[in-house]
């Protein structure tokens, strides 16, 4: 089986600016630390084949495309802010066109890929710009590349498309531009709307017209670990899967809902991500004969958190095994830059964490969450699909 790795080293070359939290240095951090894991072969880096504007227009408005291709360019337009340009969270920087274009490459590729069969599944941890709206960018996203690959898989192969958010952040971009689609299911996991940007994905969000039902959010209450999350996950991921039986996955993969992420209040280890990664892996197997794509998202902590859990997502996705421990060549490149100590493991010790108060109320917060969503969207399912 073949398994890709969409990677060009302009993917992690930009900065939004030197202050900015989202840092593409992460995707150097992963891919280095699988090469010295011998978890990444040359023959697994897949080319990326270069997107038109025709296929951005599919998502984009033009009049929004052209406006960030002037701002790009250095041109001064006063109506930028209100397209969501030059805010602190999308600050204008040089050639930001060519730079957001080439994630969206990278996804509608590896979509292509996996849809033509020519690969089983396909990885691009540069992508994951869930909140680019048609419109407007938004959350440190100019260009929405998940919605282009699942265009993509719509419009040219016809596959029905599930897409599982896991970002701490509700996947709110990706939900609206399906949001009255029936060939599209999109899953989000996430702290709850009422603590965090961008404030939606609660659990009334159902999808409307053909899409009702079909958009499906489990907001989880701040401090939520990982006990709370996998169950929460298998109470809800699993079922709606099997009652929407996609011919594709598509995983955006946030590695901000760690305990260690200053953007976000989620409180999870590396063994909980890694569980709902292979999970993942696994209801593919079972649902679209392994049919998968991944990608980053969020993921704040660049330097300890960040490569663990890409490094864990690639290995599931290519179905290799992470060692317990990091190479100490690895931590040594990297210690320098880092404001704090690197990692030594894969696995965090969470018996050195700090008891998180209020445990038994957050988690039985999160189950009522549940609760009340599957009361809401099992009868829809009934009515949908038998």
């Amino acid at each position: 089986m073949a398994y890709g790795f969409l990677y060009d080293p302009a993917l992690g070359s930009f900065e939004l600016s030197e202050s900015h939290p989202f840092k593409p240095i992460r995707l150097e951090l992963t891919r280095s630390l699988l090469s010295e894991l011998v978890l990444l072969k040359d023959a697994q880096l897949t080319a990326i084949e270069t997107i038109d504007e025709a296929s951005l227009a599919g998502v984009h408005q033009k009049r929004y495309i052209d406006m960030v291709k002037a701002v790009s360019q250095g041109q001064t337009r006063a109506e930028a802010y209100s397209y969501g340009l030059g805010t602190g969270d999308n600050p204008i920087f040089p050639k930001m066109h060519e730079a957001i274009m080439g994630i969206c490459s990278a996804t509608v590729t590896a979509v292509d890929k996996v849809a033509s069969g020519e690969l089983k599944r396909a990885v691009n941890l540069a992508g994951g710009l869930h909140h680019a709206l048609a419109d407007k960018a938004s959350g440190f996203c100019v260009y929405n590349d998940l919605a282009l690959g699942i265009e993509h898989a719509v419009k040219h192969y016809g596959l029905r498309v599930a897409y599982v958010d896991l970002d701490a952040h509700h996947g709110d971009g990706v939900q609206w531009l399906f949001y009255d689609r029936a060939e599209v299911m999109t899953i989000s996991l996430h702290e709850s709307g009422r603590y965090l940007f961008p404030g939606t994905g609660y659990t009334y969000e159902l999808g409307r017209h053909d899409g009702r039902g079909l958009s499906v959010n489990v907001p989880l209450e701040p401090f939520s670990e990982d006990d709370s999350f996998v169950e929460c996950f298998e109470a809800v991921v699993p079922l709606a899967l099997r009652r929407f039986k996609p011919d594709l996955i598509v995983l955006q993969a946030g590695a901000d809902m760690h305990r260690y992420d200053p953007l976000a209040d989620l409180a999870l280890s590396t063994r909980a991500m890694a569980k709902s990664y292979q999970r993942i892996s696994e209801l593919a197997d079972e649902l679209c004969d392994g049919k998968l794509v991944a990608t980053g998202g969020g993921g704040y902590d660049p330097y300890r958190t960040v490569p663990r859990a890409w490094a864990l997502l690639w290995a599931t996705v290519s179905r290799q095994q992470m060692p317990e421990l990091l190479p100490e060549s690895w931590r040594q490149r990297w210690q320098a830059q880092s404001p704090e100590t690197m990692p030594e493991q894969t696995f965090d010790d969470v018996s050195s964490w700090k008891e998180i108060p209020r445990r038994p109320q957050i988690e039985a917060q999160n189950r009522a969450t549940v609760k009340r969503l599957l009361a809401t969207l099992e009868p829809i399912w009934r009515e949908r699909f038998g």
